[in-house]
């Protein structure tokens, strides 16, 4: 959701990219920009994101990646420069391909999880009307995070966002 609110407002045009996925390339602010959206299972994130890494030869200290995550309350918002996956299991297998953990992140929190639920169930259920305009509004400040992320740098984002 935060990739397509950030796509659309730059204009993005995204293309298949070997079944894995889709990509768009574009330039924002004088910098080229790689948008990877991996239509795999989530915990084969690391199939595109990094194939594409490879392919453009982008080090992972210039990526960043963005996730929902569970442990932070719904519509929080924390950017982290590295570290471990924390149990998301698409960011490790974008850790293990690239090779290190100094990956940025943009995690978008969807939680808390209640106990009654499995956390795949949860992960991948729909959201109440209730949660939807705190989604939305998380969705829109993740967004607005990136482009701070790619004109001022990571610190900057996180200082002004986490």
């Amino acid at each position: 959701m935060v990739l397509d609110a950030f796509a659309e407002k730059h204009g993005a045009d995204f293309q298949p990219w070997q079944n894995l996925g889709m990509y768009a390339k574009l330039s924002i602010g004088g910098k080229e920009v790689l948008l990877a959206k991996p239509m795999t299972y989530m915990n084969l994130s690391g199939q595109l994101t990094c194939g594409l890494a490879r392919f453009y030869k982008i080090p992972a200290q210039n990526l960043l990646v963005c996730f929902d995550d569970m442990s932070l309350n719904l519509g929080g918002i924390r950017l982290r420069s590295s570290g471990s996956a924390g149990g998301q299991k698409g960011m490790k297998n974008i850790i293990e391909g690239m090779g290190t953990d100094k990956i940025a992140r943009l995690r978008v929190g969807i939680g808390p999880k209640p106990d009654y639920f499995d956390a795949a169930d949860f992960v991948l259920g729909k959201f109440s009307k209730q949660e939807l305009p705190v989604l939305e509004q998380a969705v829109s400040r993740a967004a607005e995070a990136l482009d701070v992320f790619l004109a001022d740098g990571l610190d900057k984002a996180m200082n002004l966002f986490n």
